[in-house]
């Protein structure tokens, strides 16, 4: 089984990045900011699965 992503709603984003990313070593891979600025959806992957995330958008952790 492969999953798309897992998304987790936050209200703190440099917070979450910084754990996310400095803490667990995860990368960000895209982000998607809407047109109203309403939400910001960042995703992020493991290193070893940078590369099948920008080909598959997958397996990638959803802010």
């Amino acid at each position: 089984m492969q999953f798309l992503h897992t998304m987790i709603r936050v209200s703190d984003v440099e917070a979450s990045l910084k754990f996310f990313c400095d803490g667990l070593g995860l990368i960000e891979t895209r982000r998607y900011e809407s047109e109203a600025g309403r939400f910001t959806l960042i995703y992020l992957a493991a290193p070893d699965d940078e590369e099948r995330a920008h080909a598959d958008k997958a397996p990638e952790l959803e802010l």
